[in-house]
């Protein structure tokens, strides 16, 4: 119960923030955009269709009218129309946002695997070999622009070593596995559809490293000093003097609170994937959310945008939620206070 009331508390605290960001971008883009309800219908709508979204959506009331009348419609689900394909603003994220959770869980399930161990090691082989190439390794995934990372990684990999493929994802010649949650790897599985497995799995590989090499790097070196500063505590020495095995006191008791930092850093950085994936998204045509609003913007798609604003609001709050509950998880004394 207490797990669930801290949650309960955490909801509620982030729903101002919800309403804070959408009204602020509300205002924003109807202060930019001059006629919302032209970029609304597109550039070459009739004024009777101009006139028709203008009533619609009530836009010659005042903002703050404006702005219930949309939030009504948001949580109706009415996220408006696309002038440029004609569909729902929510049909269209519905299509494409799997795309790029799938990347972005991917990424992250990289970055866990890779940093966390190796910020680990770090600390306990300070300043040895394996602390120096470390830190040097960490340095340089952190140092290294995602953009130019994709670039290198298709050039070597694609066309020289012919490996992995380059774009898309999945291969033009498989069928995609039948759509249950959008998730091409996790649908595979379910339906057992292991030809679009492997071939998902062959196309996720690079777009994903190139968007785990930075936080990967920072993952690592945050657990490092993480660890050393828990390792020099009382309790570790305490444990020490037990006589407990090293590992135990490394592994059960000292990375448990050496986690809590890393957290922060993994919820921020998940967070900031499905918001900024639009580079690799673009250079590995990956049919994601990042891609579908870069669009929105190049065709001043209006409805998409604010579409594509919210999702990312949201994506922020609900990753800042796990990073809240997995703190409450780690260290019981958070949710008691």
């Amino acid at each position: 119960m207490g797990l669930l009331r801290f949650v309960a508390k955490r909801l509620l605290m982030l729903v101002p923030v919800l309403i804070g960001v959408t009204f602020l971008t509300f205002v924003i883009s109807h202060v930019v955009v001059k006629d919302p309800a032209r970029a609304w219908a597109g550039l070459k709508a009739k004024p009777e269709t101009v006139a028709g979204i203008r009533a619609k959506y009530h836009l010659d009331d005042p903002l703050i009218i404006q702005y219930f009348y949309y939030m009504r419609d948001l949580v109706k689900g009415d996220w408006g129309i696309s002038p440029f394909n004609g569909q729902p603003v929510l049909n269209n994220i519905k299509t494409f946002f799997p795309a790029t959770l799938e990347l972005a869980i991917f990424a992250m399930v990289l970055t866990i695997a890779i940093g966390i161990p190796l910020g680990v090691l770090s600390a306990k082989h300070r300043d040895k070999p394996l602390d120096h190439a470390s830190r040097l390794l960490s340095l340089s995934a952190v140092s290294t622009p995602p953009f130019l990372a994709a670039l290198l990684l298709q050039l070597i990999v694609f066309y020289y070593l012919g490996w992995l493929p380059a774009s898309g994802r999945i291969a033009h010649d498989v069928a995609p596995p039948t759509t249950i949650t959008g998730l091409f790897i996790l649908d595979s599985i379910i339906t057992g559809n292991w030809t679009a497995l492997l071939s998902s799995l062959r196309h996720i590989i690079l777009p994903a490293t190139s968007l785990a090499l930075l936080t990967f790097g920072i993952a690592a070196r945050i657990t490092r000093s993480s660890m050393l500063e828990v390792l020099g505590s009382d309790y570790i020495r305490t444990a020490r003097a037990k006589g407990l095995p090293e590992n135990l006191v490394i592994y059960k008791h000292a990375l448990r609170n050496a986690l809590i930092p890393s957290t922060t850093v993994l919820a921020v950085a998940f967070g900031f994937m499905l918001c900024g994936t639009i580079v690799i998204e673009t250079i590995f045509n990956w049919p994601g959310i990042g891609r579908y609003a870069t669009l929105a913007v190049l065709n001043v798609d209006f409805p998409a945008i604010m579409g594509t604003t919210v999702m990312y609001t949201l994506s922020i709050v609900i990753s800042n939620l796990i990073a809240d509950v997995t703190y409450a998880f780690l260290d019981p004394r958070i949710r008691l206070e």
